[in-house]
Formats: C-alpha cells, sequence, structure tokens
C-alpha cells in the first residue's frame, strides 16, 4: 500500500465541480488486483449531509482530488461512501473506489476547448493559464 496526501478534493456532478475545503485528507492506493483506493476527507461538519445521503442511496459518483503537489493536475476517482463519522465538531468521510484514467490529457483537451470557443489569440494564453490552475469540467469528460 502507498499513502499519499490529499490536498483538494472536488465532487464532480453533471451542472459542474463542487469543490468541498479540507481540514486534512490522504489517499490510500491499496495496490490489490481490484485496483482500490481509499480517500478519507476530513472536514466541517456543515458538508455532511452530501455525504449521508450518497452513502443512504448507495450512489456511486466522480470526484476528483489533487495528490501531494499542489501543481499536479487532479486525479479522477469513482467511489462510493463507505462511512461518514462525526469527530468533535468535524465529520471524517471514508470513500472507496478506483482510479480513472480518462483524464490523462487535460492540458491538451482544455486547449481543444478553448480554441473551438474561439477565445482570441491574446486572450488564449491567460485563459489557457487560468484554466490550467482551476481546472474546469471539460466537455469532454
Amino acid at each position: 500500500m502507498k499513502t499519499f496526501k490529499m490536498l483538494s478534493f472536488d465532487l464532480v456532478t453533471k451542472d459542474g465541480v463542487q469543490p468541498f475545503p479540507l481540514i486534512d485528507g490522504i489517499i490510500i492506493n491499496q495496490e490489490n488486483s481490484h485496483q482500490s483506493w481509499v480517500l478519507e476527507l476530513f472536514m466541517e461538519k456543515q458538508y455532511r449531509s452530501t455525504f449521508d445521503e450518497l452513502l443512504a442511496n448507495a450512489t456511486v459518483f466522480n470526484v476528483r482530488a489533487v495528490i501531494s503537489f499542489p501543481d499536479n493536475e487532479p486525479a479522477p476517482f469513482q467511489v462510493i461512501v463507505h462511512t461518514v463519522e462525526e469527530i468533535g465538531n468535524h465529520v471524517s468521510v471514508l470513500l472507496k473506489g478506483t482510479l480513472k484514467i480518462k483524464r490523462s490529457k487535460y492540458a491538451e483537451q482544455l486547449l481543444s476547448e478553448l480554441l473551438a470557443e474561439g477565445v482570441s489569440l491574446e486572450d488564449l494564453l491567460d485563459r489557457f493559464t487560468q484554466d490550467m490552475k482551476k481546472r474546469p469540467k471539460l466537455k469532454n469528460d
């Protein structure tokens, strides 16, 4: 098994990306035949209801997380909620799932969308740089 620091976490929905501010987080690659990963989110209690609902419905959903370094591309996962536990004024959410390989060419996809959008050459570098940092959901995603 390998453990990594999780720096940011986003829930991917049909309407876009919903960020969840973390107090702390870890990601564990279980390195097993199922290619399973465990994500633990430690956050403010106000976010509990979102994960309680996903747990109650046994919903499989997509998320993305930045691992280890802030400049890393967000890693896409398909997960389910395993447990939600209150710890004082905070909540620990345990997710289990698999890594999706699909977004390995984010920069190329982003550039293609910006060009298709008709972004002017004067604005292209600024938009590209800005979106590489923000990582908006792509239409192709």
